[in-house]
């Protein structure tokens, strides 16, 4: 009971928990930064930069605005965090998962709001005419990246459900089990326009460039994090590494889960499995394979950054409702059809 106890305490604040994603969302950020940044021939910060920014902010005064609610000002940046630590720990992680067998693709969805929430909440609760702003945008930019991401979810639920006989499966563990015996799905020709889809989406949920529309510097300073300062604003700007991690792991157990089963034959042919050896070197092998595809992910995400000026609001709202959406709607209408 004790050794239980421990071992889940130890994933909620270890790994897959709130140290790994502390550390790697932090690590992906100051590599999607630097990606940026050689790409427009600039230098760019240090990879380590907003691991920098991160502890100075937390040395820093932390100050309220008269007019704020302090309590939903202070605990707003807290509660999406734990809302995207909870929501790594549901995703596999090529066959691994802190919690199995208990959360769905409705379970996701849910948990992606509220870190969106939160920001918004926050903002709120400032009275800030900037807050005001910068909130009815985050607003639009949610709803632009919901009907994409469902779509998508949808796609590749139908594909794996057709397949299994299950009409369309919604169990996260069940969409890897069956790439683990069938191949990745981005290796299928009809799921290509949904991974397409879903690499675009990734910006949006996570307000990166070009889609930061909610936090436009240049225009208002900030928007929802304008009364921000100290810790608080660190926690948001960790919301934000976190939620890009969170965002990747869930594209590459959608499109990618299937690599695990590689690395556990070539184990086995090794005759290695079994023992702590081969423990260690399946271990090895799925980290390696995540974080080449964690690269590859920030590498798309990163390109999309460089190549596009920063996008209005109404540009935002069209792009995802029509050339998103239609790509995640041509994989679920192939995946239909069996296709």
């Amino acid at each position: 009971m004790i050794l239980d106890a421990l071992k889940y305490l130890s994933y909620v604040l270890i790994f897959p928990g709130f140290l790994f994603c502390f550390l790697t969302g932090m690590l992906l950020c100051g590599i999607d930064r630097k990606l940026v940044a050689r790409m427009q021939k600039r230098v760019g910060p240090p990879i380590l930069q907003p691991f920098y920014d991160f502890f100075k902010l937390c040395g820093k005064e932390t100050i309220v605005p008269d007019a704020a609610n302090r309590t939903v000002f202070l605990l707003a940046p807290l509660v999406g965090l734990a809302a995207l630590v909870v929501l790594q720990l549901f995703i596999p992680v090529f066959g691994f998962t802190a919690f199995s067998n208990v959360a769905d693709v409705i379970v996701i969805l849910y948990l992606l709001l509220i870190p969106a929430l939160s920001i918004m909440v926050g903002g709120a609760s400032t009275g800030s005419p900037y807050a005001g702003v910068g909130l009815s945008r985050e607003m639009v930019t949610v709803l632009s990246c919901e009907l994409p991401l469902v779509l998508v979810l949808l796609a590749v639920g139908k594909k794996v459900g057709a397949a299994t006989g299950s009409g369309i499966c919604f169990s996260l563990t069940e969409i890897v089990r069956y790439q683990m015996a069938n191949g990745s799905l981005v290796l299928r020709l009809s799921m290509l326009p949904a991974a397409v889809a879903f690499l675009m989406v990734i910006p949006g949920e996570t307000g990166s460039h070009p889609f930061d529309a909610a936090e436009a510097e240049t225009e208002i300073c900030e928007g929802m994090l304008a009364e921000y300062s100290g810790a608080p604003l660190g926690v948001f700007k960790l919301n934000h590494a976190v939620k890009l991690l969170t965002m990747t792991s869930l594209f590459v157990m959608l499109f990618f889960g299937g690599l695990g089963g590689r690395i556990e034959a070539l184990v086995a042919a090794l005759g290695l499995s079994g023992g702590l050896a081969g423990a260690a070197i399946t271990l090895l092998g799925v980290l390696l394979l995540f974080a080449l595809c964690v690269a590859v992910t920030a590498v798309s995400i990163s390109f999309v950054h460089a190549v596009t000026a920063r996008l209005k609001i109404e540009q935002i709202f069209k792009f995802y409702w029509t050339v998103v959406s239609a790509l995640a709607l041509v994989s679920l209408v192939l995946a239909w059809y069996g296709l």
